[in-house]
């Protein structure tokens, strides 16, 4: 999970009576670079993705139509997190607050840093170490290894520049699993 930063509501109007309007939907979509704002998964080239109320409007039924309390999710966490909610430990917010501040990569696995409960619920309720996630951040790693291991080995200081360019677009934060792949980098150089 890396910070992100929400876009001013494209159609408040639409917004009083449709969290899910088209535009202000392609805003959420947009400001987290098409990923989930938790798993940071890439969602529109596999489905549709969802509105994610931060805080449950089952719970918090006057959020419902909060700007401030939407995001982009994919199905799975969307799923995971459904209705849930903890007064004492809500859940890290990447629109509020750095999530570095409550979680750390540590390889393919997302944990949370020591003493943060915030992290730990966030992690352990959204199912951010699931099966599958960790296999795809392992893949992500693995490039990022052999990309650096490429850029070592090479002697020709036009390919090294080539390279080092593809491990920074490799590493950027519009790329899926951004948050282990800058840890995996920073270990490896």
């Amino acid at each position: 999970m890396i910070r992100l930063t929400r876009p001013p509501c494209p159609n408040p109007g639409a917004l009083q009576t449709d969290y899910r309007y088209p535009a202000n939907k392609d805003a959420l979509r947009a400001a987290s670079s098409d990923k989930c704002m938790y798993c940071e998964s890439k969602v529109s080239h596999l489905y549709f993705g969802d509105v994610e109320h931060i805080k449950p409007k089952a719970r918090f039924p006057e959020l419902e139509f909060a700007w401030g309390n939407l995001g982009f999710v994919c199905a799975r966490c969307n799923s995971a997190k459904r209705d849930k909610w903890h007064d004492l430990t809500p859940y890290v917010n990447p629109y509020d607050e750095d999530p570095l501040t409550h979680l750390a990569p540590l390889g393919a696995f997302v944990v949370h840093r020591a003493g943060s409960e915030r992290g730990e619920v966030t992690w352990r309720d959204i199912d951010l170490n699931r099966p599958e996630l960790l296999e795809r951040r392992m893949d992500r790693i693995d490039a990022i290894r052999t990309l650096v291991d490429k850029v070592n080995r090479t002697a020709d200081p036009d390919l090294r520049n080539a390279l080092k360019v593809e491990l920074e677009r490799e590493t950027g934060r519009d790329t899926a699993y951004s948050f282990v792949a800058r840890a995996a980098l920073a270990t490896v150089q």
